[in-house]
């Protein structure tokens, strides 16, 4: 057994820079079957850097405080949705089900809990993200590598590298 306070556990923002607070429980409880990252999301902050879907992960966020506004697409090329999800309720995304992004569009903090499996971490290969490529000039389909330096993203229409 393992018990810890939220606080003694150390905060690793997004690499992209779109939350402050993200808490990764997977390292400090060493999880081997599922993730799962705490957040508290400052107005115009978001628990990740675009419309995405993850192929081999599903997901669920349970909101603790506050409401989240989740923009949800099925088709790349098609419009979205939104989903509010506010304090005591859930969403769940399946594996490559939709293209999802969650933000907090209100004026007070969003803290959230995020749950994935199976597995602690993702496979990078394995997730399509929605971004506007500057050859197609429209959004579209993109994978998404993890290179040195960050994200490197390539159009699925044209083949465009972006990163």
């Amino acid at each position: 057994m393992q018990h810890y306070a939220l606080a003694s556990i150390e905060n690793e923002p997004h690499p992209m820079g779109v939350n402050t607070v993200r808490k990764s429980l997977v390292s400090r409880f060493g999880l081997e079957h599922f993730a799962s990252v705490y957040y508290e999301l400052d107005p115009g902050e978001s628990f990740s850097g675009g419309l995405h879907t993850h192929h081999d992960q599903e997901e669920l966020f349970y909101v603790i405080e506050g409401t989240a506004t989740f923009e949800v697409r099925e088709d790349p090329a098609g419009s979205s949705t939104t989903v509010e999800v506010r304090a005591g309720e859930c969403i769940h995304f399946e594996p490559g089900d939709v293209f999802q992004m969650g933000t907090n569009e209100g004026e007070e903090r969003v803290v959230a809990m995020a749950i994935a499996g199976p597995g602690t971490q993702h496979d990078w290969d394995a997730i399509e993200a929605i971004v506007y490529c500057p050859d197609c000039e429209t959004e579209t389909s993109q994978s998404v590598a993890l290179v040195s330096g960050g994200l490197e993203l390539t159009c699925n229409e044209c083949g465009m590298v972006q990163g």
